[in-house]
């Protein structure tokens, strides 16, 4: 190839790049204001979303954009960004194509959090709203037992670790192991439950954005916003770990600290999302891997991409959720969690050469 011809198709990779990345900007405001207008009170539109937000006027549509739609497409925006980058992350630091917060037992020890707190911390009382929702009598309690327990995971994984050195190949088999003992203890747990703290399990283990509020969104984004400017600061030191151990020590690179502390951040703000909305599985694994075929894999650029797709992909999948079935609303775990099959199909079909 000569001189031109690749200075041509560098050319056309940053145009596609900026392209993409503008198209995602422009897909998160309009899909955050549409996201807005839609629900079972189909009389709201966007005149009266900025009205709303501006604190003017009807009283009614005021209270149902403040404090039920603007905080749920907020916190949509802010869990797709944290479950997306936290997957981008992990899949750069352990090299591996389905390395995720899922594959690594995160979601199964906030679900066995969850039970943990439904049978052990008596937290499985149901009561029925006025639409006929069934809610969690006490959901502080789950939501901090699962906080914890995901925590108890990630330390876990990187405890083992440290055995034998922070290997890619290690923390994938400590995930891996650690994911089957929660999700064996979840079945322990469910199996010998009745039927309220079965209900109430199941119920909580909905990936579902129906239940944010303001406080969550605030703890939210105080955890997930630091944490993925972290990973963008630090995008050249994933990029030098992408070209293997040895490399990136040449260059410089702390590995294990590197590795160790993305880890951490990573489970953390996955944990987060986890511990107030339940399991949204697969966003992390599916949102870098589209990112990554269209801007390729220099994650200088495909850490902050990867964020802000994250936040369409996420916000996107939860207005279909809300209105395929209307006026039933879906949890949003089921859809994405739909998306997970057919990419893991893929991926096994494609094998290495894809990564």
């Amino acid at each position: 190839m000569s001189e031109a011809e690749v200075l041509r198709a560098y050319s056309e990779h940053v145009r596609r790049r900026w392209t993409f990345l503008l198209l995602v900007i422009v897909a998160l405001i309009i899909l955050g204001a549409v996201g807005i207008t839609l629900g079972s009170a189909k009389e709201i539109g966007i005149p009266d979303v900025v009205r709303g937000i501006l604190g003017q006027g009807e009283e009614w549509k005021v209270q149902v954009i403040r404090n039920i739609r603007l905080p749920r497409v907020l916190s949509a925006i802010v869990a797709g960004i944290g479950l997306s980058v936290s997957g981008a992350l992990m899949q750069s630091i352990l090299r591996n194509p389905l390395g995720s917060p899922f594959t690594l037992g995160i979601s199964s020890a906030a679900a066995f959090g969850a039970a943990f707190a439904v049978i052990v911390l008596g937290a499985g009382t149901l009561q029925s709203a006025s639409s006929d929702a069934v809610l969690i009598g006490n959901p502080y309690i789950v939501t901090i037992s699962a906080f914890l327990w995901c925590l108890v995971c990630t330390g876990a994984i990187l405890a083992l670790s440290r055995l034998r050195g922070a290997s890619a190949e290690t923390l994938v088999l400590a995930g891996i192991a650690l994911g089957s003992l929660f999700a064996s203890g979840l079945t322990a747990m469910e199996y010998f439950a009745d039927d309220v703290e079965l209900a109430s399990i199941i119920f909580w283990t909905f990936g579902d954005l129906g239940r944010s509020t303001w406080r969550q969104l605030a703890v939210l984004t105080a955890v997930v916003v630091p944490i993925s400017l972290y990973f963008v600061r630090n995008a050249w030191n994933y990029n030098a770990l992408d070209s293997g151990d040895e490399t990136a020590k040449s260059l410089g690179v702390d590995v294990r600290r590197t590795r160790t502390v993305g880890m951490i951040l990573a489970s953390l703000a996955t944990s987060t999302v986890v511990s107030f909305f339940g399991i949204i599985g697969f966003v992390g694994l599916v949102v870098p891997h589209i990112v990554r075929r269209v801007i390729g894999g220099n994650e200088m650029y495909l850490i902050p991409t990867s964020c802000l797709f994250g936040g369409v992909f996420l916000l996107a999948s939860d207005t279909v959720a809300r209105t395929v079935v209307s006026p039933l609303v879906l949890p949003v775990g089921i859809l994405t969690s739909f998306l997970g099959a057919p990419l893991f199909i893929y991926l096994l079909v494609k094998g290495r050469s894809y990564w």
